[in-house]
């Protein structure tokens, strides 16, 4: 017990205090994640849609979820992260307590795209955020430790969700309101009128020449290239929070609390063990052989699925996800953050989120597709095939970067 503890010392060792704020704030605003993962059922068991509807609606969320990205990126780059940061947290208040008054199929649509352009300015925002709070030698350990706030808040989140959605789905985005409200509060308190703490940070309020050498994030090949193997990787990851949900429910036979326990336990597993693994696996092995394995063992979580044994092998394929995720996303963030030069970091940030925001346009349509079509069977194996052939992608294109 002494020496888990010394190791999970040395693995916040160094963060600083700034990165610990950040994190704080991510926690609060992900508490009231509880809209995603149960939209999918909302539309299926409360306003009736079919299952191509649901997909064309969540499809929306993605679509609103890429052009947010890139404008947060665009708007970071020119009016700096906390100006964007604070505006999207703010401005999303209003849109979920409004969103339960919209029940037709077009105004959903409409509304979702709206909700997910607004919030996700936030995601290159927060992420060119952390790059300037954190030590540079730190900062996988920081992204790893947003991460873990955002799932500590995504393990409550939908927990909290299943109880709500007992009553009423509408709470649900009540819910949601809420914690932005909070959010937004506590960023607006801690760090209005706090400088950015390390020496790059500094450079970069403080630059105001052209720096010479800066590539464009967006002809900039390796990193284009990149970025589809990202996509690729969220196409199939990200059924967690579509088709994965309504296959526990239909499927399986699932109740909406006992989903959203099953859920949060992702959540739990990433807040206790990947502080842990990203030190563990940062110094031993390369970026690139991380995020091989640990594509690889998500798409072998998903094959899981498919072997019809009861309600623990669906935690036990939830761990080894999670695993997966654990090894591989906090990685696309650094590896992003390294590619910037100064002046590019928030276009830089903000491809990446874009390249998975775009996954979510397709991905839930597609998603629902297949299972309606060809069985959740059939979805599971393509799943994990794309998660296979983005493995060996991530193999060729992080050797050539």
């Amino acid at each position: 017990m002494k020496k888990l503890i010394t190791i999970y010392g040395d693995s916040y060792r160094g963060l600083s205090t700034e990165a610990w704020l950040l994190a704080v704030v991510m926690l609060i605003n992900r508490t009231g994640s509880m809209v995603i993962p149960f939209l999918g059922m909302y539309m299926s068991s409360a306003l009736h849609f079919t299952k191509p509807q649901v997909g064309m609606v969540l499809g929306c969320f993605g679509l609103g979820s890429v052009c947010g990205s890139w404008l947060g990126g665009w708007l970071t780059d020119r009016l700096g992260n906390y100006r964007v940061q604070a505006y999207s947290l703010i401005l999303t208040v209003p849109i979920f307590l409004l969103l339960p008054n919209f029940k037709t199929f077009e105004s959903l649509a409409g509304m979702i795209f709206l909700l997910t352009l607004i919030a996700d300015t936030f995601r290159p925002a927060n992420s060119v955020s952390v790059a300037r709070y954190a030590k540079p030698e730190n900062l996988t350990k920081a992204y790893s430790l947003n991460r873990m706030a955002v799932n500590l808040g995504f393990s409550i989140g939908p927990a909290l969700a299943g109880f709500l959605a007992t009553f009423s789905y509408d709470w649900i985005f009540y819910g949601n309101a809420i914690a932005a409200l909070a959010a937004a509060i506590v960023f607006i308190i801690v760090f209005r009128n706090r400088a950015p703490r390390n020496k790059i940070g500094r450079l970069l309020k403080g630059a105001r020449n052209k720096a010479e050498g800066d590539r464009n994030a967006y002809l900039d090949t390796p990193f284009i290239i990149f970025n589809v193997f990202c996509f690729l990787f969220s196409m199939a990851f990200f059924q967690l929070l579509s088709t994965l949900p309504l296959f526990y429910k239909e499927a399986r036979m699932m109740s909406e609390g006992e989903i959203g326990i099953l859920l949060g336990f992702s959540g739990f597993c990433i807040v206790v063990f990947e502080m842990l693994l990203v030190h563990a696996v940062e110094h031993r092995f390369t970026p690139r052989q991380v995020m091989i394995y640990g594509t690889g063992i998500a798409g072998v979580a998903y094959l899981m699925l498919n072997v019809p044994y009861g309600l623990p092998w669906l935690y036990i394929s939830m761990f080894i996800l999670s695993i997966g995720e654990m090894l591989t996303l906090p990685f696309t963030a650094t590896i992003s953050a390294s590619r910037a030069s100064l002046k590019t970091q928030g276009a830089y940030m903000g491809f990446n989120s874009l390249a998975f925001a775009a996954a979510n346009i397709f991905s839930p349509y597609i998603g629902t597709y297949v299972a309606a079509h060809y069985g959740y069977e059939i979805l599971w194996f393509g799943t994990a095939a794309v998660l296979l052939f983005a493995s060996a992608g991530f193999a060729w294109i992080l050797k050539k970067m």
